[in-house]
């Protein structure tokens, strides 16, 4: 199956995920979804430490997230002073806009393929523990390799999304979104993470993308309090601790000044701005990869396993055909290609297209 084929299924999965009543209706109070997630905290630590590769897993997945945004600011040291000074005094685009969104595409793509596998690994942990089978980081990425295509695009097209709705809920100066929109904008994303909850333990267990999200969809109908709790409870956590991020790194600039020359202008220290960000970014990143997301990955492998024994279905892992290679192969040529415009970005031609004043490349 190619790559237009898989997007063409998520789309049919995210147009299904909308026509869920539930969904609209019930959002349990986010002290209650709180409680609810923490409440499946012992059987996931349980499980992390009598399964010590999870551990392994969360913090490759950790350093995966720091190497990805090490890789797209570099962009951002790239831009000329002179454009940061025009974008400031102007509303109209550049082509640095586009060439700066292609990168920031490609750095979630490029990171999305570890952290597919990853999270798939750890799925993977649990349902071999179900079965009483050992687990081990050999035999986790045996399963989870043969399915690597529609994990990296699932996990691409989550991550975007993600970044976009991290992006679109900072303050903005010129923010002209009513409340209504900014409003449909979270339920949509809302609605979008509770569909495809199971769509990860899915593949784990065997099925194809299209199944995967028909399963997904069929989960979350028939154990939705379980799922929309879960999800709520993850969402909730997780927004605490990037609003904390978000403080923690105006008291990081307050208590170290003299990273960034603020006496120099914003537009001449945008590098070092964003750069010196990355120690409060990485740390709540660090507090959600490592301590939140492998509950929630664990929790909601849970639920499908649950939701699999009440359907009367038997929970196997398959023995599929090992066929993984060529998702690795065709990341590694991404990887070559972001190698390449990163060390040849002057002959390329990238800094000069990225010297394009605001207003005079669109």
């Amino acid at each position: 199956m190619g790559i237009k084929a898989y997007f063409n299924e998520m789309s049919s999965v995210k147009k299904e995920i909308s026509e869920i009543k539930e969904i609209k209706e019930f959002k349990p109070p986010k002290k209650k979804a709180i409680k609810g997630f923490l409440s499946r905290t012992k059987y996931a630590v349980k499980l992390i430490f009598l399964e010590k590769e999870l551990i392994t897993f969360a913090l490759l997945q950790w350093m995966c997230v720091a190497l990805g945004y090490y890789l797209w600011v570099q962009m951002i040291g790239w831009i000329p002073e002179s454009v940061w000074e025009s974008a400031a005094e102007s509303d109209e685009g550049s082509i640095a806009d586009i060439i700066l969104f292609l990168w920031s595409f490609v750095c979630v793509g490029v990171v999305a393929f570890p952290i597919g596998i990853l999270s798939a690994c750890m799925g993977a942990v649990h349902f071999l523990h179900k079965q009483g089978k050992e687990s081990t980081i050999a035999a986790c990425f045996k399963i989870v390799m043969p399915k690597a295509w529609p994990l990296w695009i699932f996990s691409w097209i989550d991550g975007w999304w993600t970044v976009i709705r991290i992006l679109d809920r900072l303050p903005k100066k010129n923010d002209r979104r009513t409340p209504a929109q900014k409003a449909l904008s979270e339920a949509l994303y809302y609605a979008w993470k509770v569909g495809t909850i199971g769509i990860l333990p899915a593949l784990v267990t065997g099925r194809g993308l299209i199944d995967a999200g028909k399963h997904s969809i069929s989960m979350v109908k028939h154990k939705f309090k379980d799922v929309a709790t879960l999800r709520l409870g993850y969402s909730a956590l997780c927004w605490i601790v990037g609003i904390a991020a978000y403080i923690g790194s105006i008291f990081f600039f307050i208590a170290f000044p003299d990273l960034v020359k603020w006496n120099q202008g914003v537009a001449s220290q945008m590098f070092a701005i964003y750069f010196w960000l990355a120690v409060p970014i990485i740390i709540a990143v660090g507090i959600v990869m490592l301590f939140l997301r492998p509950i929630y990955l664990i929790s909601a492998c849970d639920i499908y396993s649950d939701f699999i024994k009440e359907k009367g279905e038997a929970l196997m892992l398959p023995k599929p055909p090992s066929k993984g290679m060529s998702a690795l192969v065709v990341f590694l040529i991404v990887c070559l290609i972001v190698l390449i415009v990163f060390l040849y970005r002057q002959e390329l031609g990238i800094m000069n297209m990225l010297a394009t004043p605001y207003g005079e490349g669109n």
